[in-house]
């Protein structure tokens, strides 16, 4: 394990410096309380040879599913790093809701409430202690780039980005960043985006699907290289059916529950118009990302 250190960010916010990665590192966020995914995760991961201190969790270890306490407890256990979401922020200060950053009265914000009620009464102190001493941002090294690990944005914990967005919004969250490359969580659907010289990338969602019509979840990995970096984008197959079956036994959430099935959202009230086009479709990741060796763009 290496040393970990903490730095500010320009506005402010403190992050956990992991210091540099020499070989593999696996990207997964958003485990919706989701125990079989992560334990798929944590088998795929063994069987890359990749060992928990290489692993970084983007945020949201709670939400839809039905194993929350669970969930939390074998993300804890495992060694892997792990930053805050908007769930954690929220359970960790006795919020009243998930801040998930839905839009007032749409259907996500009602489905919402209804999986923040089940988990927030199964969480214990000692999993909401944990949450809270959880940092906003990690940082770290690889292949001769600084990387920034956040939630949502660099600027909010629950903002949405998607590929299809416009380069002006990448480079505001670029600003004051100190990154070659942000790594964000929190919108669902994995894509790696070139904003100039910079680079955005999200693994995806690994407690619910990604909205294309098929039950697979996702994860990343960055394998550093000597011209820079490669970024392979992974569906993980899983027992959807046994997660499914839990959330039906529990009453939480069957709008989601018959999601993991389908592959489908309930609600795409969060998409742009290019997303909600493309609900349905299933994504081709097959295709690896490389990312030359940059001098530091961030800095």
């Amino acid at each position: 394990m290496m040393d970990i250190s903490s730095t500010d960010s320009p506005r402010g916010i403190k992050a956990h410096d992991l210091g540099c990665f020499d070989d593999r590192v696996l990207i997964c966020g958003g485990a919706y309380s989701n125990l079989e995914a992560l334990t798929a995760l944590f088998d795929a991961a063994r069987k890359l040879d990749i060992p928990p201190e290489r692993i970084i969790h983007t945020g949201d270890a709670v939400a839809y599913c039905a194993d929350p306490a669970a969930t939390v407890e074998l993300l804890r256990k495992s060694g892997a790093h792990a930053i805050q979401g908007n769930v954690e922020e929220s359970l960790s200060s006795a919020q009243p809701d998930c801040g998930c950053g839905f839009d007032e009265g749409s259907f996500c914000e009602k489905l919402s409430a209804e999986w923040f009620a089940y988990s927030d009464a199964r969480i214990g102190n000692e999993a909401r202690q944990w949450m809270g001493n959880l940092p906003l941002h990690l940082t770290f090294e690889i292949a001769g780039m600084q990387v920034r690990v956040v939630h949502g944005g660099n600027d909010a914990v629950n903002r949405f980005m998607f590929a299809s967005q416009p380069d002006t919004d990448f480079e505001t969250q670029f600003k004051d960043a100190n990154a070659d490359m942000i790594i964000a969580g929190h919108s669902g659907i994995p894509f790696t985006r070139r904003a100039g010289a910079r680079v955005w990338h999200n693994s995806g969602s690994l407690g619910l699907p990604a909205n294309d019509g098929t039950p697979r979840v996702w994860y990343s990995v960055l394998t550093p290289r000597t011209s820079g970096m490669r970024i392979d984008t992974y569906a993980l197959d899983y027992d959807h059916e046994a997660a499914r079956k839990k959330m039906i036994e529990e009453n939480v959430c069957h709008e989601y529950a018959q999601a993991l099935g389908t592959g489908l959202w309930p609600s795409l009230d969060v998409l742009p118009k290019v997303e909600k086009a493309a609900a349905g479709t299933p994504l081709d990741m097959s295709e690896p990302v490389f990312i030359e060796r940059m001098a530091s763009a961030g800095v």
